[in-house]
């Protein structure tokens, strides 16, 4: 009787030890938020963490020297803060190292291009001369083309004519000059697209044809339309090089190689192919105190393509979730349920690292109640759709509440809103369903100035609309870790044939690239 006693009385004291932890914190949360709100202001880490990733690591390529540091110094910087952190590996990838490129148009005259080398490309030095690649108007003109390219470096983009933007066609040409540009835009797209379509190949099955017939080398120019900035993605070449050249510089060669002035072009790499490293997450962890099997995560990917410094892609996302765990660890450890950290592998190449946690870590994954991914770029958070569930809008819109109304009023929100099926890490946890929100941000001409882009440097990064993301994303977070109710994923009814996305096999090589 009297053990019975104890046990009634011990768990009396353990529910009103929980009871009273939970009222402590939302006594005092506006507290709370008021000083990480000032340290945010007045004393925030961003820079500092912006300048030691990008400046000093630089681009994340994965399966590269500089994505294995990344790795490991996201985990001493939370080792320094006292949050544990580990890297968890789920593949490998070949590793290749980003040198100097030089390229010289040594004919007919001397100049330098502003070139660079595409991932993964073979380290080669050659000098040859260029020619286009013309419209082909049917297959056996392109075969027939083809085998004129023996020991010649090919240009294979399409020639765009103009190099102005065209909202500088819009502001200062006459309406009539400004629909003819817009109308020979459209036919030279048209003209290009449907000379590829007539080879029967993608442009990456030419290069690779083309290489069968021993070209050279090749040269592209992915331009955004933004005036300087080009895409920088991988080399379809396997065995030869291949670099991207700004717009100014292709269309000079193109000119002359169209004018039948034969210029020669000489491209000297000095990449390194490493072998084969393995892939990693890197997980971070603050555990809670009364709910710990419950999560909520917040997710960035850390990898980036190669072209600049990865800054608004997402080093922007991978600072932001690192400085929201510094100022939780600081100024509210003792959560009710664990916040968990996901700074993902490969999200460029598939979404590869999610996924792969989700494979490999399904106990874990069942854990997580919510999730806020950030991977748009640099602007303040402007948009939170509830990604399909029916009872979203319950909790984020009262967790909204307690971000201030300056920053708030920012925010638009829809609910519940559609299931994101890909685009970036959080489709990953939606396919498992998880309710996982992407903080969608105010566009600063990302998709066209530096998202890929050889432009996306930490100059590019505007950290007073960061600032105001670290205090979004740190409330929500908070209110999350210490909401007294459950957190519903109840997937809302889709209308007729459109179907949840599904979870997706992760790729755990670099077979296809």
């Amino acid at each position: 009787m009297k053990n019975r006693k104890f046990l009634i009385v011990s768990l009396i004291l353990f529910l009103s030890t929980i009871t009273t932890k939970a009222q402590s914190f939302q006594e005092n949360k506006q507290n709370i938020y008021s000083k990480i709100s000032d340290e945010v202001s007045s004393n925030n880490e961003l820079e500092q963490l912006a300048s030691e990733l990008l400046d000093e690591i630089g681009p994340r390529l994965v399966g590269s020297p500089e994505m294995e540091k990344a790795h490991h110094w996201v985990i001493s910087k939370y080792k320094n803060w006292n949050i544990n952190a580990e890297n968890i590996p789920y593949g490998e990838w070949k590793s290749w190292q980003r040198g100097t490129t030089q390229v010289e148009m040594t004919y007919p005259r001397i100049k330098s291009i502003d070139g660079m080398q595409l991932a993964w490309n073979v380290n080669k030095a050659v000098e040859a001369e260029v020619v286009i690649m013309p419209i082909f108007k049917s297959k056996q003109e392109f075969e027939t083309w083809s085998n004129s390219v023996k020991g010649k470096i090919v240009l294979i983009s399409q020639y765009i004519s103009s190099g102005r933007p065209e909202n500088q066609w819009k502001e200062n040409a006459t309406e009539e000059d400004f629909a003819k540009y817009k109308q020979q835009k459209a036919d030279e797209l048209t003209a290009w697209n449907n000379s590829i379509k007539t080879t029967g190949k993608t442009l990456r099955e030419i290069v690779e044809y083309l290489e069968t017939k021993n070209t050279a080398g090749f040269i592209q120019s992915f331009f955004t339309g933004t005036m300087g900035s080009n895409r920088i993605f991988y080399s379809f070449a396997k065995n030869t090089p291949m670099v991207d050249v700004s717009l100014e510089d292709y269309g000079l060669l193109y000119r002359l190689a169209q004018n039948n002035k034969a210029p020669k072009v000489k491209i000297n790499t000095q990449s390194k192919n490493l072998g084969t490293t393995k892939t990693y997450n890197t997980i971070a962890v603050i555990p809670g105190k009364t709910k710990p099997n419950e999560y909520v995560m917040l997710s960035a990917h850390l990898d980036s393509w190669d072209g600049a410094q990865g800054a608004t892609d997402n080093g922007t996302g991978t600072i932001l979730m690192m400085e929201v765990a510094r100022l939780i660890q600081k100024y509210a450890p003792n959560n009710d349920r664990t916040i968990v950290i996901g700074h993902w592998g490969s999200e460029e190449q598939g979404l590869n690292g999610s996924r792969a946690y989700i494979m490999d870590h399904p106990t874990e994954v069942q854990k997580i109640k919510v999730l806020f991914n950030q991977d748009s770029g640099t602007g303040r958070i402007n948009y939170i759709g509830g990604q399909g569930f029916t009872k979203s809008y319950d909790y984020l819109g009262n967790w909204l509440q307690n971000v201030p109304e300056n920053i708030r009023k920012h925010i638009k929100t829809e609910f519940p809103g559609m299931p994101q099926g890909g685009g970036t890490d959080n489709a990953s946890f939606i396919a498992a369903g998880i309710p996982a929100f992407n903080l969608s941000t105010q566009n600063w001409d990302y998709g066209q100035y530096t998202w890929h882009t050889n432009r996306d440097t930490y100059d590019k990064i505007v950290f007073e609309e960061l600032e105001k993301n670290v205090i979004t994303t740190t409330i929500l977070a908070l209110e999350a870790a210490n909401d007294p109710n459950e957190i519903s994923n109840e997937k809302r009814t889709l209308p007729k044939d459109i179907e949840w996305p599904t979870v997706k096999e992760p790729k755990r090589n670099s077979k296809d690239y």
